[in-house]
């Protein structure tokens, strides 16, 4: 169950899946705006008329794009109370083009306790994004640092309340 708080360490379990809840269009401001902000300078990603003599014919969208915007698609359900650690094994199977719309589910890989932070413990995912017609753009796995619920920082455990 995903709440405004966000799961702890205590609350994976290996072989849980989660469909994370939002999906989101790629714009064509996006995908430039990012590559020009990253200093990706292939105009594939922000030339169409460069995108339309490549086999594409249009436009990719900038595969860093896709990774950070599927990571964050699954934040919700992963990393609320987390520390990103890294990621690898990144697979781009299918191209993804501006107006695409992806989505996000992970499932949980491994777990174990941090042994350097005991108020810590590590879990390990495979993410996978895919498009709105469901064919696979990204997979990856990620390894996160999450706190556990009585060790995360004061006012995590639950989402602040209005006065009054």
């Amino acid at each position: 169950m995903t709440t405004a708080a966000g799961r702890f360490y205590e609350d994976f379990q290996v072989g849980e899946v989660y469909h994370h809840p939002w999906g989101r269009t790629i714009t064509q401001a996006d995908n430039v705006w990012f590559s020009l902000l990253t200093l990706a300078t292939n105009p594939i990603h922000f030339d169409a008329g460069y995108a339309a003599r490549t086999e594409f014919g249009r436009p990719l969208v900038n595969s860093c794009l896709t990774l950070a915007l599927v990571t964050g698609l699954s934040v919700v359900d992963l990393s609320q109370n987390a520390v990103n650690l890294g990621w690898d094994q990144v697979r781009l199977p299918h191209p993804v083009f501006e107006g695409d719309t992806l989505y996000a589910r992970s499932e949980v890989v491994d777990k174990r306790e941090s042994r350097s932070r005991p108020g810590m413990g590590v879990v390990r995912v495979k993410t996978t994004g895919y498009n709105q017609d469901g064919v696979v753009v990204i997979e990856f796995f990620r390894t996160i640092l999450v706190y556990k619920r009585d060790h995360a920082p004061r006012g995590a455990q639950e989402a602040p309340h209005p006065p009054g």
